[in-house]
């Protein structure tokens, strides 16, 4: 693989008919995702390596998975609260900013308990993917948001091909630290890129409210969101199955190394390669079978093959299956994540988008914050294969979860219609 990817991915097509700013709001805002998690794609293969280069133990690698994640849990809800509030554009480039910041801060780093600071720093300013749902739902019509949502999965499936790929060809191991500096270099400019894409070209989606109205508290919806009996299902999936996930993410570094004595460079070329995937899966597909199957089905077979894949890496032989492994996890998470976020954009009001899609990011991140620990302890203490094990069982009552939330969802519809 010598072959740098494109780093320009096609923009979405919006459906014929639509108003000519909804179809450049779609397409300023794929091309702001992709930059985005270019970056972010960017870490996932280098930062275990490049905690290593500060001599870092394993656990501590894995509380800076956690402490991204503990920012991002207190951030999601404040953000997608906030952009109900004062609109999706001003928060967009905030933290897109914040990320750039987070990333350049990251390089200079003089050791490990710096950089897990600066990780909980970029964390608080990361938490951005609510709103980005939250304007895709502004601007879409319900029975359209399971493939708007995929669409704006593929920008991040494009985002993990270029990202890790980059990561590939711009780390150089064999000059020490500063050869885990670079990659850092490039995903602040690109996150500098896609803040000012923001600013330049992007049109606001949502009404500023009244400076007088009451401000919600952190985590409000929370009694609302628990109350509801599809979105309460729905962030009880992703909490579960992003705990297996993010236990597996934080360790898949080490275990790659452990295992078959990979480096950053082998691991980005591996992430790019199922990045593809994602992108393919949630740009053609997801949509698609959403429309056919409905949302909470399609979500259960995608936990369900998530985690036929973490326990296949364990009885994987070679290293050549491990991205076709990977792949085939890849898939299942393409059809999980926009179904989701669907089902809670299509069982909350129009003014509480925001809030409730911010309070399942909350969810999510709440696993991360724990699990990543959790991981690092069962690798070092029970094996390399521990945190791979784990993941795979937590999927089985996810997907029972997703069947309850579909039920409670068809209920709610039927009611509704008879209304």
């Amino acid at each position: 693989m010598t072959s740098q990817p494109d780093p320009t991915p096609p923009a979405p097509a919006a459906a014929p008919g639509e108003p000519r700013h909804v179809r450049l709001a779609l397409a300023v805002l794929f091309f702001v995702v992709f930059l985005n998690l270019v970056g972010f794609g960017i870490m996932v293969p280098l930062l275990p390596f490049f905690a290593k280069s500060l001599n870092a133990e394993a656990w501590q690698v894995t509380l800076m998975f956690s402490a991204y994640s503990l920012g991002q849990f207190f951030a999601e809800p404040f953000w997608g609260r906030l952009s109900d509030r004062i609109g999706r554009k001003p928060v967009l480039i905030a933290t897109t900013f914040c990320n750039c910041l987070g990333y350049a801060a990251l390089a200079f780093a003089p050791d490990i308990w710096w950089a897990i600071g600066i990780r909980l720093f970029t964390g608080l300013g990361a938490g951005n993917i609510s709103t980005i749902q939250g304007y895709v739902a502004d601007v879409s019509a319900p029975e359209k948001r399971a493939g708007r949502m995929g669409l704006i999965g593929a920008a991040f499936g494009l985002g993990f091909v270029a990202g890790p790929g980059l990561a590939a060809l711009t780390t150089k191991p064999e000059m020490g630290h500063f050869g885990y500096q670079i990659p850092l270099y490039v995903a602040s400019g690109l996150t500098l890129a896609a803040s000012l894409g923001v600013a330049a070209f992007l049109r606001e989606s949502r009404r500023r409210a009244d400076p007088a109205a009451k401000r919600p508290a952190f985590l409000a919806g929370f009694a609302e969101a628990t109350s509801n009996p599809v979105i309460s299902r729905v962030l009880l999936v992703t909490m579960t199955y992003m705990g297996g996930f993010s236990g597996m993410e934080a360790t898949f570094g080490l275990w790659a190394k452990e295992r078959y004595h990979w480096t950053a460079v082998e691991l980005g070329w591996c992430f790019m390669a199922v990045g593809g995937v994602s992108a393919i899966s949630q740009g053609l597909i997801t949509g698609r079978l959403a429309k056919r199957f409905g949302e909470a089905k399609v979500l259960t077979f995608g936990m369900l093959l998530f985690g036929v894949s973490l326990a296949s890496q364990v009885v994987n032989p070679a290293p050549l299956g491990v991205p076709i492994i990977m792949a085939i996890g890849t898939f299942g998470m393409a059809l999980a994540m926009p179904n989701i976020s669907a089902l809670i954009s299509r069982s909350a009001p129009p003014d509480r988008q925001g809030a409730m899609l911010g309070l399942n990011m909350a969810s999510g991140s709440a696993a991360r914050i724990i699990a990543p620990a959790v991981a690092g302890a069962l690798f070092s203490g029970v094996g390399p294969d521990a945190p791979l094990l784990v993941g795979a069982s937590l999927t089985v009552p996810a997907a029972i979860m997703a069947v309850n939330a579909g039920r409670a969802f068809r209920k709610a519809q039927a009611a509704h219609t008879a209304a």
